[in-house]
C-alpha cells in the first residue's frame, strides 16, 4: 500500500513540475498568436489564434534581421561544434590511446579553458580580435566558438576512450593499421553516441550564446540571432509590436527543439554510457 502511495505521489510531483515547465511555453504560444491590437497585459492567459500567429511570422521575416541571423547562427552552430568534436576526439585519442608524452599535462592545459569564465575573456578577445582583423568576421566567431567548445569535448572523449580496452588498439596495430586509420576507422565509429552528445550540447550553447556574439560582432551579416533578438526586444518591445518579439523568440527556439527531437535516441544512448 505504501508503495502505491509513493508511486502516486511521485507522479503528482512530476506532473506538477511538468505543468510548471510548460506554463512559459504556453504563454509564449498564446501571446505570439495574437495581433498587436489584441495583445493586453490583462489577457496574457487567453489563447491566441493561428491567423494572427502566421501574420506575426510574416512580419518577423519581412521587417526584421532575424532571418539572416538564423542562417548565420546555423552555420556557427554546425561548423564550430564539429571542429570542437573532432579536436576533442583527437586530444582524447592522443592522451589515452597513443600515450602522448606528458599527456595529462597537455590535457590539463586544454581543460583549463573551462576553468576561467567567459566574462573575464571578453575584453582580451575584443582587443586582440580588433588588432588582428578578426573582429566582426565569420572566421573569428567560428574560431572563438570552436575554442570554447573544445575543452569540454576533450574531457568527454578522453573519459570515453579510457573505457575502451587497450587490446582494441593492439589488435589494430598487429593488423598493420597506422594511428590515423585506427582513429578514423575504429575509435570514431565506436564513439558515435558520445560524439553526438557533445555536438548537441555545444551546438545548443552556440545557438543560445549572447555574450560573445554581442561583443565580437557588429554587422547583421556576421551577428548571430540572439543579439538580434535582444535588439528587437529593445526596439519593438518598448512599442506596440510586442507580439512580434514573442513570435521571433518562438521561431528562434524551434531549431534546438527539433535537434533534440530528432536525435533523442542517440542522445539518450550517449548519456547512458556512463563514461563521463
Amino acid at each position: 500500500m505504501s508503495g502505491r502511495i509513493g508511486l502516486a505521489l511521485r507522479y503528482v510531483v512530476l506532473g506538477g513540475l511538468g505543468i510548471l515547465w510548460l506554463l512559459p511555453i504556453y504563454l509564449l504560444l498564446a501571446n505570439a498568436g495574437k495581433l498587436t491590437s489584441e495583445y493586453s497585459g490583462s489577457e496574457l492567459w487567453s489563447p491566441g489564434n493561428l491567423p494572427a500567429l502566421l501574420s506575426n511570422v510574416g512580419e518577423v521575416f519581412s521587417t526584421t534581421d532575424v532571418p539572416s541571423g538564423l542562417g548565420v547562427t546555423f552555420l556557427y552552430a554546425t561548423i564550430a561544434p564539429l571542429i570542437a568534436v573532432i579536436l576533442g576526439a583527437g586530444i582524447g585519442f592522443a592522451v589515452i590511446v597513443l600515450k602522448l608524452k606528458h599527456g595529462f599535462f597537455w590535457f590539463f592545459v586544454v581543460f583549463c579553458g573551462t576553468v576561467f569564465p567567459l566574462q573575464i575573456m571578453v575584453i582580451p578577445l575584443f582587443a586582440s580580435f580588433s588588432q588582428i582583423g578578426l573582429f566582426d568576421t565569420f572566421t573569428g566567431m567560428t574560431i572563438v566558438y570552436a575554442a570554447v567548445a573544445t575543452p569540454f569535448s576533450a574531457f568527454v572523449m578522453r573519459n570515453f576512450f579510457a573505457g575502451i580496452a587497450e587490446t582494441v588498439f593492439e589488435a589494430a596495430v598487429v593488423d598493420g593499421a597506422n594511428a590515423w586509420r585506427i582513429f578514423s576507422r575504429i575509435y570514431l565509429p565506436m564513439s558515435r553516441s558520445a560524439l553526438v552528445v557533445v555536438f548537441i550540447l555545444q551546438a545548443t550553447w552556440v545557438w543560445n550564446d549572447l555574450l560573445l556574439a554581442l561583443v565580437l560582432t557588429q554587422s547583421a551579416s556576421t551577428r548571430p540571432v540572439m543579439p538580434l533578438l535582444a535588439a528587437l526586444q529593445s526596439t519593438e518591445g518598448g512599442g506596440s509590436a510586442y507580439t512580434v518579439v514573442l513570435t521571433a523568440a518562438l521561431i528562434v527556439s524551434i531549431p534546438t527543439a527539433l535537434l533534440f527531437m530528432f536525435t533523442q535516441r542517440v542522445f539518450q544512448r550517449g548519456l547512458s554510457l556512463g563514461q563521463y
